[in-house]
């Protein structure tokens, strides 16, 4: 081995040393490795390839430096010499490194190769995923494993959505399900800005076990019986994500109570819109919500009658108008654990029952109710578990996005139905440095270390750039390090391999912010950007499967598979879906398009849902039925379908605008250009008709923006700063780089920028919980900026 490690390496690594350029040495012998265990070249074949490479990099290295000596002057010959000593020294303390990395992969690659089945994940990869149906332009696509017919249905005989609850309890009974952490203290903590934040200590996880919820179910379902609740009835929750919540929606299922869901941040007009206009006579609620949005609302809510708080705690219900009956969720249950309410049989669904009436987020506008069956979504997580491979109960799922959203409540079920273990959390609470977590305490993930994740595209985000922000804050030789591993593991997962030393020696701290067991991680709710996507890909060391679905659709729509490792695509059509594009000629998508078919995407299948609650003129707008009986829903999204059969999304017909000159403006794609500029942590972009230019709102990241600020000599308060026109200048400019690297045409570019102090979040009410802008408050919240830089007074 020394004798192979002098003969091969000393030559390529003396040609290192001279070039100064440690980059070449990793990015030449990635190459040499793929050629020794694909392709197979002798020995003294790989030695010329090896010598030819870098006496390249050598000529390309003189033919700079003979550039540089000719034009710039002596001080800047001084620069480069001591530039010229620096590298000189860190290339020698790294060339062992390289060493090390370059004969570790080439040890282990063969039998990870083997071992791994890693040509069989390269061939799935690489395969046709999906097809149309016929050689007609426009024809839906399915997927080539379902082909014939689509799937309705998972767990034999298990149509409705309580029978899949009674099948986990018999298969799992004693198994733990539910499990919450305890509160061990809690402090106010003064912040440098005044604020006061509630910091929490907590314990460990408590678990129910399967046996324990139904116990649970079953009581709370008779106890809702005895207070007069009728099947088929409404009752709406309006809750934070917790184990009640589930055990609420369980009950509700099995019961045949249709359950309404609001989302915990909706603002006070719309939970009284969705409440008044479901008709729910009966409301599940947390203590928190009830003394802050509810107190104030229930004098404008019609129908409700009794409202249920899930937390164990009193409260005083004199403080509350006369009319509702205040219950405690325990006193609920209490009361049909009476024998003689416990006897009492649920009255079970039909497939064909209504199972929830889900409002929307409400970000074009008032939220909507959309109708899903039980049909509806046993379908559309039939498709959703088929692309879960190996789910089980040797997983663990943290829950912390809202119930109220239909992926998390669609991933939820599903982990309860195989036996996966639920640990509840929220966002303020998931990792060690959360807002509410006090310092020197665990984070949910560190202390449930879950093995399935799911996660819009803003939380992803955040994590990409605060790790990102942490590299840059490392010496030289670290942060050159961890680009070398970043851009080798970057390339051997481009080709479907992995890179174990990587993993074990640079990324395990990174993984380690999810608890370090997270084997796959599910993005949806808006699109990934491909950089963030390769981001979690590389330093989480587990696949990322996005998404694409909508609440019309049970969720249900595509998922990449866990073997396709490309970007900017959201996979092929589930099991219980189909889906076709239509032309869409103001936008100017058609189905005729070249090199791929582009337009409008619209979903069919069971799982599609059945319209909009009280809404029949646009249910009929977005909403058909063809000559088969099977329904399709018109999504407003553009997408492109890839040979493999995988979909792009591409654009947004609500997300376009056409200026003054006639020129057509994707919003949403411009945004999405420009979410990853270092200094911007959110950004809006606006545009009028009558005018002939984008403008934007962009959240700036505090910690650049404030470093920037003190580099140009700007001082102030965080408000002062983010109103300072140098500041704003200071964005444009970057915002005008990253448009042109992403290629934006010049009218997509925004010119004028308003610069916000205030994060937003979904209890600002400018986005939603699953962090998509609300356009319509975001233009209210900016009126007078919008009027400002468009010229107005």
């Amino acid at each position: 081995m020394l004798l192979f490690c002098f003969v091969f390496f000393f030559p390529a690594l003396c040609l290192v040393h001279c070039l100064h350029l440690q980059v070449y040495f990793i990015v030449g012998f990635q190459r040499l490795l793929t050629f020794i265990c694909i392709i197979k070249i002798e020995l003294p074949w790989l030695y010329c390839y090896s010598y030819c490479c870098f006496r390249y990099c050598l000529l390309q290295q003189n033919k700079a430096f003979c550039s540089q000596r000719i034009t710039r002057n002596k001080h800047h010959c001084r620069s480069l010499a001591t530039m010229k000593l620096r590298l000189n020294v860190l290339t020698i303390i790294l060339l062992p490194v390289h060493l090390l990395i370059t004969i570790y992969s080439a040890l282990i690659f063969i039998p990870w190769y083997f071992l791994t089945n890693a040509k069989k994940k390269n061939a799935m990869a690489k395969r046709i995923k999906a097809k149309p149906t016929s050689d007609k332009p426009g024809s839906p696509y399915r997927s080539v494993t379902h082909f014939d017919s689509l799937a309705v249905i998972d767990i034999p005989g298990a149509d409705t959505l309580d029978k899949l609850f009674d099948h986990a309890v018999s298969k799992f009974g004693k198994k733990d399900s539910l499990g919450t952490r305890e509160i061990l203290s809690e402090e106010n903590e003064m912040q440098p800005n005044g604020k006061v934040f509630k910091k929490l200590i907590l314990g460990s996880y408590k678990w129910m076990s399967y046996l324990e919820v139904n116990c649970r179910v079953n009581n709370f379902g008779s106890g809702l019986t005895a207070l007069g609740l009728k099947p088929k009835n409404t009752i709406a929750i309006f809750c934070e994500t917790r184990a009640e919540w589930m055990i609420a929606a369980q009950t509700c299922f099995k019961y045949n109570f249709p359950l309404v869901t609001l989302y915990a941040t909706l603002g006070k007009e719309a939970v009284v819109h969705g409440l008044n206009e479901s008709e729910a006579t009966y409301l599940i609620t947390s203590v928190e919500l009830l003394e802050s949005k509810l107190k104030t609302a229930l004098l404008d809510i019609n129908c409700v009658k009794h409202i249920i708080y899930v937390d164990n705690k009193t409260i005083n219900k004199a403080e509350y108008p006369e009319g509702f009956e205040i219950h405690s969720m325990q006193s609920v249950e209490e009361l049909g654990s009476k024998p003689e309410n416990l006897s009492v049989p649920p009255n079970r669904p039909t497939p064909s029952d209504m199972a929830i009436v889900m409002y929307t987020s409400g970000s074009t506008g008032r939220p909507k109710g959309v109708m899903m069956h039980h049909s509806n979504l046993i379908a559309g997580m039939t498709g959703q578990c088929e692309r879960i491979p190996g789910l089980g109960p040797k997983d663990t799922y943290i829950g912390y996005l809202p119930l109220a959203h239909v992926l998390e409540l669609t991933a939820e079920i599903s982990c309860f139905t195989y036996g996966c273990r639920i640990g509840y959390s929220s966002p303020l609470t998931l990792s060690d440095q959360s807002s509410k977590i006090k310092k020197g305490s665990k984070g949910d993930c560190t202390v449930l270390k879950p093995t399935l994740m799911a996660a819009v595209p803003e939380i992803m985000d955040r994590i990409y750039k605060n790790v990102m922000s942490k590299v840059q804050e490392m010496n030289y030789i670290q942060k050159t390090l961890f680009k070398l591993g970043y851009d080798y593991k970057l390339e051997q997962i481009k080709k479907g391999y992995d890179a174990p030393l990587c993993n074990l020696l640079l990324f395990k701290k990174v993984k380690a912010l999810l608890g370090g067991n997270v084997r796959m991680m599910l993005s949806g709710g808006a699109p990934l950007s491909p950089q963030t996507h390769r981001f979690m890909n590389v330093c989480f060391c587990c696949p990322v499967g996005q998404g694409y679905g909508l609440t019309e659709s049970c969720g249900a729509g595509t998922v990449t598979e866990v073997t396709d490792y490309t970007t900017g695509r959201v996979g092929a059509p589930l099991i219980c879906c189909e889906i076709k594009l239509k032309d869409w000629q103001e936008g100017g998508y058609t189905i005729h398009d070249k090199p791929n078919p582009r337009g409008e995407i619209v979903i069919g299948g069971q799982n599609i849902s059945m319209g909009y609650f009280k809404n029949e003129e646009k249910t009929a707008e977005d909403y058909s039925v063809d000559e088969n009986g099977q329904r399709w829903f018109c999504t407003g999204d553009i997408g492109e379908f890839h040979p493999d059969g995988c979909l792009q999304i591409i654009d947004r017909k609500k997300d376009l605008v056409k200026l003054q000159a006639g020129e057509y403006v994707s919003l949403g794609k411009v945004e999405a250009a420009l979410k990853n500029c270092p200094l911007i942590d959110n950004i809006c972009a606006f545009a009028k008709s009558d005018q002939s230019y984008v403008i934007s709102f962009v959240v700036p990241n505090q910690k650049r923006l404030t470093l920037l600020a003190q580099q140009k000599g700007v001082e102030g308060s965080w408000v002062d700063i983010c109103n300072n026109p140098a500041m704003e200048a200071e964005i444009l400019k970057e915002i005008r780089e990253a448009a042109s690297a992403m290629k934006l045409e010049r009218f997509e570019i925004p010119i004028k920028v308003r610069l916000s102090p205030e994060p937003w979040t979904p209890e600002t009410g400018l986005v939603t919980d699953a962090f998509k802008l609300k356009r319509k408050e975001l233009k209210n919240h900016y009126l007078k900026d919008i009027e400002r830089m468009y010229g107005g007074k």
